[in-house]
């Protein structure tokens, strides 16, 4: 087996190892924001060179399917799980509606790759759902009577473009000038990406590493649940496309499940006490282990 193959396969070990060295053996001092955001940005390099940015645009000119899925998964599945958890613990209602009111992360479309989906329909997803978060999350708040919460919106927006478009338009430009070196290094890219993915949970572990050894106690029901609810977020997002191919399946259930985490860590740690930013710091574990399982679900 080539190496790269053997990466593609067991790309689990390396998230599973980020998050062991981010806890074991954390930098020395905090990666400045910059590193994550430089990081997200050649995952997404590495997705859009195998990729036609024209069918990403092509998913987006679908208003219907995008205004759905934005509506069900900011909208109707937070609230959802608000309703369900605030007349056990009201704390914890508030952190789960934060993390689920997040749009799809960044990063899933690389995971989508990994797991063989369709990955221009996941990048469709991930621009729509940043495009809207500024306004639908602030909404969900007022809603439930918690104001306060405040997202610059030109921030936001400026992130978008260095985190979305930026590495799109770099990796069209690398496919026109340079096609040959392209096409040769195809098979890598996926590969290259997984260690990319392991910098990243690494250096995301390891800054939040002494908020998650407080007390590892209490972390113990609290990470059960975030696996109950990440394991309802691939459902979700799985029946979404229950009619629609198996690529598709793989790209709506990602995007459901793994959502913008880190912007809930900055806004949890901008708007709310420990307790849940604690809660979003655990969503790391959920995030970088369940990956595998849910592929090998797929296959059966």
């Amino acid at each position: 087996m080539k190496i790269s193959k053997f990466i593609e396969k067991y790309f689990w070990i390396f998230l599973i190892a980020g998050i062991v060295a981010g806890i074991l053996l954390p930098l020395k001092s905090e990666a400045p924001p910059i590193v994550l955001k430089l990081l997200l940005g050649m995952m997404l390099f590495l997705v859009f060179i195998k990729i036609d940015a024209l069918e990403v645009l092509e998913n987006m000119k679908d208003l219907k399917l995008m205004a759905l899925i934005a509506f069900i998964y900011m909208i109707a599945v937070p609230v959802l799980f608000y309703l369900m958890t605030r007349i056990f613990d009201r704390q914890l209602a508030i952190g789960l509606l934060l993390l689920t009111a997040m749009p799809a992360g960044v990063s899933s479309p690389a995971l989508v790759d990994l797991l063989k989906g369709n990955i221009p329909l996941a990048m469709s997803i991930a621009v729509v759902t940043q495009i809207i978060a500024p306004f639908t999350v602030p909404l969900l708040f007022w809603i439930i009577g918690l104001t306060g919460l405040e997202i610059n919106i030109l921030l936001v927006f400026r992130d978008i473009v260095l985190l979305i478009f930026t590495p799109m338009i770099l990796a069209q430009l690398c496919k026109n000038l340079l096609p040959g070196a392209i096409s040769r290094g195809q098979h890598l890219f996926t590969s290259l990406n997984v260690f990319v993915l392991f910098s990243f949970v690494y250096v995301a572990i390891s800054a939040q590493r002494d908020a998650l050894m407080e007390n590892p106690v209490s972390l113990i029901w609290k990470t059960v649940i975030l696996y109950l609810v990440f394991a309802l977020l691939h459902a979700v997002g799985y029946l979404m496309g229950l009619r629609q191919n198996r690529e598709n399946r793989i790209a709506y259930a990602v995007t459901s499940a793994y959502m913008n985490n880190g912007m809930a860590i900055v806004l949890a740690a901008a708007y709310f006490g420990p307790e849940i930013l604690i809660l979003m710091v655990l969503s790391e574990l959920p995030w970088n282990t369940l990956p595998e399982p849910f592929r090998r679900i797929t296959r059966m």
